[in-house]
């Protein structure tokens, strides 16, 4: 199972991301994300740059629940030129606007709500939502499974894994040992964590950001 890394607090890049990329360089993350809400285009444009130097894969994740700045978000990610792009619900509309690129699409299953956001939908929906971008040619699904107000989290990640062959990314709200072990039973491809490891949770008595990643990093 992948860890991403997203260079996020409270669903919005971090102002010192750059600084961030300093701390980590060496410690073998390979996959990394960002928000594009935050910091400005070109410092957007600098990060994603500096990732891709690091010889990571690179992720945006749509924040917006509006239709015209979720799709705003898309934009940016072609002009970025990321490798995923994760979030959304406008499956048809984002595909049409990635048409042409290399990106992969994750669209969210579900229906996110609000900022920080949480998701709402039973795993039936989570299901029915996961077919829908199946066939529609996305190459997996973002799930935020610890963000539930109507289930479960693992039983939104098992029925999402039952109904597609894609990539399975559970994103929002990982905060220890115990959810990532259980994501890996449940079926998830990849998990992301971003507040958690900027506010000590992962590892309660380590006191750098390291030493809060370095355990979820494979040797």
């Amino acid at each position: 199972m992948d860890f991403i890394f997203m260079l996020t607090r409270d669903d919005r890049t971090v102002t010192d991301c750059l600084e961030v990329l300093d701390t980590i360089d060496g410690l073998g993350v390979t996959h990394i994300g960002f928000k594009d809400i935050g910091v400005s285009h070109d410092t957007l444009a600098r990060l994603h740059t500096r990732i891709r130097d690091m010889g990571a894969t690179t992720y945006l994740e749509v924040v917006s629940t509006n239709r015209e700045q979720a799709l705003t978000s898309v934009r940016t990610a072609t002009e970025l030129g990321v490798d995923w792009l994760m979030g959304g619900t406008w499956i048809e509309e984002t595909l049409g606007l990635l048409h042409g690129t290399s990106i992969g699409y994750l669209p969210f299953a579900g229906e996110p709500r609000g900022h920080p956001t949480v998701l709402a939908g039973g795993p039936d929906r989570i299901a029915e939502d996961c077919r829908r971008a199946q066939a529609a040619g996305c190459a997996g699904v973002d799930l935020l499974a610890y963000r539930a107000t109507d289930a479960d989290p693992l039983d939104l990640v098992r029925a999402a894994r039952a109904a597609t062959t894609g990539r399975l990314v559970i994103a929002g709200s990982i905060t220890s040992t115990d959810q990532i072990q259980s994501l890996a039973s449940a079926g998830a491809d990849a998990f992301t964590i971003g507040s958690a490891a900027f506010d000590g949770s992962l590892q309660p008595h380590a006191g750098t950001l390291r030493s809060q990643l370095a355990p979820l990093v494979r040797p």
